[in-house]
Formats: C-alpha cells, structure tokens, sequence
C-alpha cells in the first residue's frame, strides 16, 4: 500500500518537472510517451536502471534499460498519435535495429553484464483522451 502511494507521488512530481521544460511539440509527445512506457514497466515488475543511455561516443541512444528477472532490457519506446499513417513499432527498422545493438553492447561492457542474457523490447504509446494505450513487444528485434 505504501509503495503504491511513494510510486504514485514519485510519478507526480516526474510529470510535473516534465511539463516545466521548453521542449518542441513533437519532443514532448516523445518524453511523455517514454514516462508513460517507464511507469507501465515498473507497474509490471521490472526494474528500471537507466533512461536515454548514450554511450561515450555519443552515438545513439536506448530509451529505457531495465531488469526482468535475470534479463537485461533494452527497451525502444515509440509514442504516436492514433491518427498516425504507420504503426508506431514500425518505426523501428534494421539501421534502427543495428544502432540500438551497438548501444546496447556499449552499455553491458560499462555495466560488467557481457554474460547476462539480454532482450531487445519495444512500447508503443498513443496517447489519448481516457489515458494512453501501451503495447509492449517482447523480445521485438527476432
């Protein structure tokens, strides 16, 4: 009950900063469809460790990394209006793939996790009126 209550408040006031900053219209719809997608994984069990990971030579970025059970996450978040001419999931094709990959590789080498079976994931958001549809796709890039 108690950590219901912190999660709910934790969740608050991350929304709240995230509408204080300047951001362009379509980089808000992205923000707010990753805080949405990290909120859903958390309610689902899986711990979250980091958020728009770049590694050092700043090429590329994974959305969201977490830990489901003994798998390491990575996870591509793509938010799209229901209106949208393609499917959000869509969005993520091969070059994309490959990128995400070589981040992902980057990030287990700095963490000391090379041996850890890992998965690559994507959550798509629509947001919408009565609250935004997520669907999460496991182990997405096979």
């Amino acid at each position: 009950m108690m950590s219901r209550l912190w999660d709910q408040i934790v969740q608050s006031v991350s929304g709240s900063l995230l509408r204080r900053q300047e951001l362009t219209s379509k980089a808000r719809t992205g923000r707010e469809g990753e805080e949405a997608a990290y909120w859903h994984l958390r309610r689902q069990g899986m711990v979250m460790v980091a958020r728009n990971y770049r590694p050092a030579t700043g090429r590329g970025e994974i959305d969201l990394i977490g830990w489901e059970g003994e798998t390491l996450v990575f996870i591509e978040v793509k938010t799209r209006s229901a209106s949208a001419l393609r499917a959000p999931e869509a969005a993520v094709d091969r070059d994309q793939q490959g990128r995400l990959k070589s981040v992902a590789a980057d990030f287990r080498r700095w963490a000391r996790c090379t041996t850890s079976p890992r998965r690559f994931d994507v959550v798509t958001v629509e947001p919408g009126d009565g609250g935004s549809k997520i669907q999460h796709y496991h182990d997405a890039f096979r």
